[in-house]
C-alpha cells in the first residue's frame, strides 16, 4: 500500500470539511492492484451492470480461462465461449481489442511510469470500450496516482453535493475549482468523499 502520510497531512491543513472526514474515516486505505491486464478486463466486464451482475460474469470468465487473464488466453475464443459465460457480441470485441493491441505492444505498460496521466488516459481510451472514467480508475486504482480528479463519477459527485452541501451536484467546472486547493493530492480527496457515502465509484456511462 502507498504511503499516504503526507498527502492526508496536507488535505487536512488547506479544507477545513476534509479534515471532518479524516477524523472521521481515519488512514486511506485505497490499496493499488497492479496486475494490470486483469484490472482492465474486469473494467470492460462491470460495464453497464450492477455490481452483483458484473462479479457472476467476471467469476464465470476467470473460470472459463482457468484464473489465466491474459491476452494469449482470450484471443483464441470463440463467440460462443464468450457467450457461455454471458458476455455481449459488443464486450467480446472490446476485450479482443484490448488483448490484441495489450500483445502487439500497441499498449506498452511499461512507458507509463514515464508518462503523464492524460498521455495515458488518451492511450488507454484508444482501446474500443474504455472510457476516460475507466482510464481514471486505473490511474488511481493500479497505477497509483495520486492526483486524478475524475468529474465524471456520481459518487463522488453526489458526495460533494452532500458534505459541502450544495443545491445541486456540482458540474466539472465547479470540482476542478473546489478541487484546486487539494492538489497534487486529489485522487487522495476523491476517497475521502467516497468513503462519506460507503460509496464505490459509479461512472456516468454514456
Amino acid at each position: 500500500m502507498l504511503d499516504y502520510t503526507a498527502a492526508v497531512a496536507h488535505l487536512r491543513q488547506v479544507d477545513p470539511v476534509l479534515a471532518n472526514l479524516i477524523a472521521q474515516f481515519g488512514d486511506c486505505s485505497m490499496r493499488r492492484d497492479r496486475r494490470y491486464f486483469r484490472s482492465l478486463v474486469e473494467a470492460i466486464l462491470s460495464q453497464q451492470l450492477s455490481v452483483k451482475a458484473a462479479a457472476t460474469i467476471f467469476a464465470r470468465f476467470q473460470d472459463l480461462l482457468q484464473n489465466q487473464i491474459t491476452p494469449a488466453a482470450i484471443l483464441p475464443l470463440r463467440d460462443t465461449a464468450f457467450r457461455g459465460v454471458g458476455i455481449s457480441r459488443q464486450k467480446m470485441a472490446y476485450l479482443r481489442d484490448l488483448a490484441a493491441k495489450w500483445q502487439n505492444g500497441a499498449l506498452d505498460l511499461r512507458r507509463f511510469s514515464r508518462m503523464a496521466d492524460e498521455e495515458i488516459i488518451a492511450a488507454l481510451t484508444q482501446i474500443k470500450g474504455i472510457g476516460r472514467w475507466t482510464a481514471e480508475m486505473f490511474l488511481m486504482f493500479s497505477l497509483g496516482r495520486m492526483d486524478v480528479l475524475p468529474v465524471g463519477d456520481l459518487g463522488f459527485r453526489n458526495a460533494v453535493k452532500r458534505v459541502y452541501r450544495l443545491r445541486k451536484l456540482p458540474e466539472a467546472k465547479r470540482l476542478h475549482t473546489l478541487a484546486e486547493k487539494w492538489k497534487p493530492y486529489r485522487s487522495i480527496a476523491t476517497w475521502y468523499m467516497w468513503a462519506s457515502l460507503d460509496n464505490k465509484p459509479l461512472s456516468e456511462k454514456k
